[in-house]
């Protein structure tokens, strides 16, 4: 039950037996429907989660109430808004299940206490955040300088498969484009492949 996520830690830090037992004992598995939220704006977050498996979409509406994805999870990724969890404040998110998923959760507290008992776990969620941070900001970068052809390519490189378990509008969202242009773009690359 525990492999996925372990072997994800392991490719960060190395744990002892030990170690590998007291943090699982952290934590809580949680099943989430499609089409439910783990999240919503105005609650205080106090859970991380790894995603086990299914497809989650972050997003916030703006003041026109126009939706904006940030994020989608797949197996192997942690979800969350991490802002909200790390400065313990009110959320600003949606995570909406896209498929039935199974997540691994840790609590604020819990992960405070692992931090004090086996500090390496520092370094794990540090690599994780700067490791976002670095996305993030190629994400912003890409946007700025690339095409909609160039971006797409890159989403794919990203989320390999996703575009046949997420609707195209929710992808052409992410991306800032219409669905209509991300479709003539696939359609190009369809008949050129």
């Amino acid at each position: 039950m525990y492999d996925m996520i372990l072997a994800h830690v392991g490719g960060h830090i190395s744990l002892t037996e030990e170690e590998e037992a007291y943090f699982t004992s952290l934590l809580s598995t949680i099943e989430v429907n499609k089409r439910s939220f783990l999240v919503r704006p105005g609650a205080l977050i106090e859970h991380e989660y790894f995603v086990v498996q299914g497809c989650l979409k972050a997003y916030y509406l703006d003041e026109s109430g126009d939706k904006h994805i940030i994020q989608f999870a797949v197996e192997n990724w942690w979800v969350g808004d991490f802002d909200a969890f790390y400065n313990q404040v009110n959320s600003r998110l949606y995570i909406e299940a896209l498929e039935n998923s199974t997540l691994m959760a840790i609590s604020y507290n819990d992960l405070q206490q692992l931090f004090e008992r086996v500090p390496k776990f520092e370094r794990y969620f540090r690599l994780l955040v700067t490791n976002a941070f670095i996305s993030l900001r190629g994400r912003v970068l890409s946007s700025l300088e690339k095409s909609l052809k160039e971006r797409y390519l890159e989403f794919c490189m990203a989320y390999p498969n996703i575009e046949k378990r997420v609707a195209n509008y929710h992808i052409a969202n992410y991306l800032g484009a219409s669905p209509e242009s991300l479709s003539r773009i696939r359609r190009k690359l369809v008949k050129s492949a």
